[in-house]
């Protein structure tokens, strides 16, 4: 499959629906991916079961606070950059490169350095979402280790990262973004196509590029969305989709706190001014309450949508007044397992709630 200068608008809008409020803004990078592929001719998109199996795959995004992309302006050549030092510490070609998250802008860097380097990007991410820390990505779950990793600030300034786990290194990279300005370009999580075939969440590239057709093609009130959408997600890696809550943005918080933005949200039901929803933010939307009864929490997918046209709003990106509506979508199955859980848990980000899934709090 090829992707198109002319299909980057719908992969974005995709994206930034599975972001669940993260993943860094995605409104430059469109501008500029788009311009790469055009320039380019495209990138080609290859299934993770056509690698072989010991093809060299590195996963290369964007590690920071998402409110500092919109001020940190990425460049065309920045992420290939990225990859030439990284192939120079390596001292092996790079045969494809993966996502982190599909989410936001860091759903589109990958596509930016391929296009570049005139290789493959694969089907398919570390996260089916977007997570605020390494330890939560799906490669490093599935005994991936992150390091050899190399990090370029937007100066053009690299450092190199060797530890002995990934917990330690995601306090190493970390640190180091929030030195550098507040965000880094990083290649990270080295693999082979074996290992890349057990730990990605396959086809969530193309499946953000048919979502954002959708929404782009149905484009209109969320109640009126919501069946297509289920018939859509029903035939992907995800759970179901669920409206669970609308009203307007009545309060928001959020400060740059070690390399996240971190804070709060509240939601008021406008034919009801004391219901109340509130969203704890970590970079992504984590767990959403009613009255201290949890609605839906991470693992599973965190969705604020426009009521009136069901565009997804990046965190960053939210004010005081908007009319909003609350979906809840359900991860992917492999961050159902133990595992997976064990490290995305509320509990990871210092919520006092064990994880319940989502099909067991929806109520219908």
């Amino acid at each position: 499959m090829k992707i198109f200068a002319s299909d980057i608008d719908d992969l974005a809008l995709g994206a930034v629906f599975l972001a669940t409020g993260g993943g860094g803004d995605p409104y430059l990078p469109t501008l500029i991916t788009r311009q790469t592929l055009a320039e380019t001719g495209g990138v080609t998109l290859i299934d993770p079961s056509a690698l072989k199996d010991d093809d060299f795959i590195v996963p290369v995004g964007g590690v920071g606070a998402p409110t500092v992309s919109l001020e940190l302006l990425p460049s065309i050549d920045e992420a290939s950059k990225v990859l030439d030092a990284y192939e120079r510490l390596m001292g092996r070609s790079i045969t494809a490169v993966a996502s982190f998250e599909i989410g936001g802008g860091n759903s589109l860097i990958p596509l930016m350095a391929a296009a570049v380097r005139g290789i493959p990007v694969v089907d398919g991410d570390g996260m089916g979402r977007a997570f605020p820390e390494a330890q939560m990505m799906s490669y490093a779950i599935a005994g991936v280790r992150p390091t050899p990793a190399l990090a370029m600030d937007y100066a053009g300034n690299t450092a190199i990262f060797e530890t002995s786990d990934t917990s330690t290194y995601e306090y190493h990279i970390r640190a180091y973004a929030a030195a550098a300005g507040g965000m880094v370009t990083v290649a990270e999580h080295p693999m082979s196509g074996t290992q890349i075939r057990r730990s990605v969440i396959p086809n969530t590239v193309s499946f953000s590029l048919a979502l954002g057709r959708l929404l782009r093609e149905e484009r209109g009130p969320i109640d009126d969305l919501l069946a297509p959408l289920k018939d859509l997600f029903a035939d992907s890696v995800y759970g179901s989709v669920h409206k669970v809550f609308s009203g307007k943005v009545s309060g928001k918080r959020t400060r740059t706190v070690g390399g996240y933005d971190i804070g709060s949200l509240s939601l008021e039901d406008v034919n009801d001014p004391n219901r109340i929803c509130s969203i704890t933010i970590k970079n992504e939307y984590l767990v959403a309450m009613i009255d201290q009864q949890p609605l839906v929490m991470v693992p599973d997918l965190i969705v604020i949508v426009d009521s009136e046209t069901s565009t997804p709003i990046n965190a960053e990106r939210l004010h005081y007044g908007q009319r909003v509506a609350v979906l809840a979508v359900g991860a992917p199955a492999f961050y159902q397992s133990e595992a997976a859980v064990i490290a995305t848990e509320p509990r990871c980000f210092g919520i006092d709630l064990d994880y319940v899934p989502l099909e067991q709090l929806i109520p219908y």
